[in-house]
């Protein structure tokens, strides 16, 4: 084993998650690794100083998702009967898209190879995605004759369309980086020495906005794929008034009119 099955490395506001698991191709079906993320999660909620989140994997692959080995093996996950799976499952994986809809930062799929079945969905948990262009994206459950069992069915049709998402669940083939670039999938490729870079600067272009604002924008717009417009414009009357009284909206108001970065502390 590779030892900590997620590194975090924090650089000022910015924390950085690598999944650290080479020898499976950085599979997530392990309560390990499912463990290390729910945590890492609730410890950057807890921590109003972090701003936003990249995510990426070790070694040549960001995630293959499950663990065919164990899936042979009806191991872990993927062993006994299939009423006790669906408990597995509920408390297994699929605590990590609960746990990534409430991660209160803007969290940068920063996506170094492929990103396969599990691991495609992973990426398309987070708020934004870049992508090496030696990477792929696959929801390649149907190969092994499942379904995507963490998400999936929910997270790709809101982020291709519908069908889109139609043929790359049901074919199950590979998505390269450029056509995920023109589908939308993802935001931008890379050269693959290129990709950290260019994560940390898209997250450093975040991290200048006023904190409190930014968490809230992220609340607003994983919130309208689920509400009304009306319920959505009442949240956002609800917290745009919690937006005026903080101390970093009067600053950027005045930064503005100075004409000078501002100096935004959470407040």
């Amino acid at each position: 084993m590779s030892g900590d099955p997620l590194l975090i490395e924090r650089d000022g506001d910015i924390v950085t998650w690598t999944i650290n698991q080479p020898e499976t191709r950085n599979a997530i079906s392990d309560d390990a690794v499912i463990d290390a993320i729910v945590g890492a999660v609730a410890e950057v909620n807890r921590d109003q100083q972090v701003r936003v989140v990249i995510l990426t994997g070790a070694g040549s692959a960001f995630s293959a998702g499950g663990n065919v080995k164990d899936m042979a093996a009806r191991a872990g996950l993927f062993g006994g009967p299939s009423h006790t799976q669906r408990i597995g499952y509920r408390e297994g994986i699929q605590r990590i898209p609960r746990a990534m809809d409430t991660l209160e930062v803007p969290v940068i799929a920063a996506v170094n190879g492929p990103a396969v079945g599990a691991g495609c969905d992973l990426a398309m948990m987070c708020d934004l995605r870049i992508a090496s262009s030696q990477a792929f994206f696959a929801e390649s459950f149907v190969k092994l004759g499942l379904i995507p069992g963490d998400g999936g069915a929910w997270f790709l049709p809101r982020l291709v369309g519908p069908a889109r998402a139609a043929e790359m669940a049901l074919t199950g083939d590979r998505v390269d980086a450029a056509t995920a670039l023109d589908w939308g999938l993802v935001s931008r490729v890379t050269e693959p020495g290129e990709l950290l870079d260019a994560a940390r600067a898209l997250a450093a272009r975040i991290a200048v906005n006023p904190p409190v604002a930014v968490r809230m924008t992220k609340k607003l717009l994983r919130e309208s794929t689920r509400q009304s417009l009306d319920q959505l414009l009442e949240l956002s009357a609800a917290m745009q008034g919690i937006a005026h009284h903080t101390r970093d909206h009067h600053e950027a108001v005045s930064a503005f009119l100075e004409k000078r970065p501002g100096e935004f502390t959470g407040d």
